[in-house]
């Protein structure tokens, strides 16, 4: 007699075992060097439009900062018209010397005193909303450097409207050049203002240290008057300051003497405080936003 098949065993209910997760975690795959630039490159453009508007949002803010550099230009211009052919004062006419000098006034004063903006949103919690971002921290930085350089630039190109309109003739590239100029010198300034901001974190403190480095730089420049009409121990005071470098440069552009000393050691400077200031202050925002 065959013996019964054994009955089906129910299937089995699926294992809820699921294999342990290795430790440590493996960490995401790293971006590659262009992706990494092109993420701060977007963030970059984000923090600038954002900065921007809000610029736009106040437009006595920017025409009046360019008023103090065209009151300079209208009420203080004409007075060196007699100094044009001393020695010392430069090659070329008063506004040839006069209005490059006024442009870099623009760029230190201008962007000299971007860290309020800055110390107000650390007061009110902007900062520390921007913190907990995936915002690139340069791009923090570069955003609001490129939107306060905008500002300079366009009031640079009023001033030297204004300075056509009194009577300046300078070559096209030449002018282009000392905006250049001031351009750059407005982004390292205004990187290093957002750093002063950052360590002192005070208007208290920040105003008092602001006044005692600007100021001096502005006199030992030669910003309003040529460094050659000096005596010799201002002279050699003054080839300590690098800004003197850049103010020469700006002149010997609006006279058309590319080729001159000047504009070389200018471009030097410049491009040496372009790139130690952006790198204190991409340094001191990665440290602030960890």
């Amino acid at each position: 007699m065959p013996l019964p098949s054994p009955e089906p065993s129910p299937p089995s209910p699926p294992s809820t075992h699921r294999p342990a997760a290795p430790w440590p975690p493996a960490a995401p795959p790293a971006a590659g060097p262009g992706t990494a630039l092109a993420r701060v490159v977007s963030d970059t453009r984000l923090i600038f439009l954002r900065y921007l508007r809000q610029t736009l949002r106040s437009k006595v803010a920017v025409v009046f900062g360019a008023v103090q550099p065209l009151l300079y230009l209208v009420l203080f211009g004409p007075l060196l018209s007699d100094l044009a052919d001393v020695r010392g004062f430069g090659g070329g006419d008063a506004w040839q010397v006069f209005v490059p000098g006024i442009l870099i006034q623009l760029a230190l004063f201008g962007a000299g005193f971007v860290g309020f903006g800055l110390l107000a949103e650390m007061r009110s919690g902007v900062v520390e909303r921007l913190r907990v971002t995936p915002v690139s921290r340069t791009a923090l930085l570069l955003g609001r450097v490129l939107r306060d350089t905008a500002v300079i630039a366009v009031q640079g190109v009023l001033l030297v409207a204004a300075g056509l309109a009194l009577g300046l003739r300078a070559p096209a590239g030449g002018i282009a050049a000392g905006l250049a100029f001031a351009v750059a010198l407005a982004v390292s300034v205004a990187s290093l203002s957002y750093v002063l901001a950052m360590r002192t974190r005070s208007e208290d403190a920040f105003a008092p240290l602001l006044s005692s480095v600007t100021l001096p730089l502005m006199l030992l420049s030669g910003i309003l008057l040529p460094m050659g009409l000096a005596p010799g121990w201002l002279d050699a005071v003054s080839r300590f300051t690098p800004f003197r470098y850049v103010v020469d440069a700006a002149r010997a552009a609006f006279l058309g003497d590319y080729a001159s000393a000047a504009v070389a050691q200018g471009t030097l400077v410049a491009a040496a405080l372009l790139a130690v200031s952006v790198a204190l202050g991409v340094r001191r925002f990665r440290a602030e936003n960890p």
